[in-house]
């Protein structure tokens, strides 16, 4: 009786100079997150991953994409929408962070404050939130995700390959550790 080899999955979308990266772009270990701002499990990521860049400052760099789970999260397709308004304007990585700071405000009224807490024009980011008008790039990174074999949130790639470990601090850390001496 022959065992059957279990194939890690892998990230069929490649990362390009369109995507959300925090860390040196010639880092030489690249994480990338398939995330969603209402999802619980990805708020406690979200604070493991902002150590991890701090202690891994230049062996990391993040991505970060859209993968909002609707059926269970019903503000985390606006979320998503209003990070990219917000990166319209140069500002993705400073709506993202408000959004896991403030998990438990992302319906509309608070989400639009949030948006005027940062400095931005609330009215246009509302309207652009509300129009999807980035509507291709949240299904973009959400079809990526399905095509790399994403089930869940937070799911993380490290260098390519999935990673199976956990998402704590030190899961993390072991990762990144592992895949920079490849």
């Amino acid at each position: 009786m022959t065992t059957p080899h279990q194939v890690t999955p892998r990230l069929r979308s490649p990362v390009t100079e369109s995507d959300h990266v925090r860390g040196p772009v010639d880092a030489p270990v690249t994480l990338v997150e398939y995330a969603d701002f209402q999802c619980q499990f990805c708020g406690v990521a979200y604070a493991n991953l902002a150590e991890l860049l701090r202690q891994r400052t230049d062996t990391v760099r993040l991505v970060y994409r859209h993968f909002p789970i609707s059926n269970v999260h019903p503000y985390a397709e606006s979320a998503a929408h209003a990070t990219e308004a917000a990166g319209a304007r140069g500002r993705f990585w400073e709506m993202h962070d408000w959004l896991y700071e403030h998990q438990d405000q992302l319906d509309p009224v608070h989400l639009s404050l949030g948006v005027g807490q940062l400095g931005l024009a609330a009215d246009e980011i509302d309207a652009e939130t509300d129009q999807q008008a980035h509507g291709d790039r949240v299904r973009r990174d959400f079809v990526g995700g399905i095509r790399s074999g994403v089930e869940a949130t937070p799911t993380l790639f490290v260098n390519g390959a999935r990673h199976n470990g956990g998402y704590d601090l030190a899961d993390l850390l072991a990762a990144v550790d592992a895949a920079g001496r490849e």
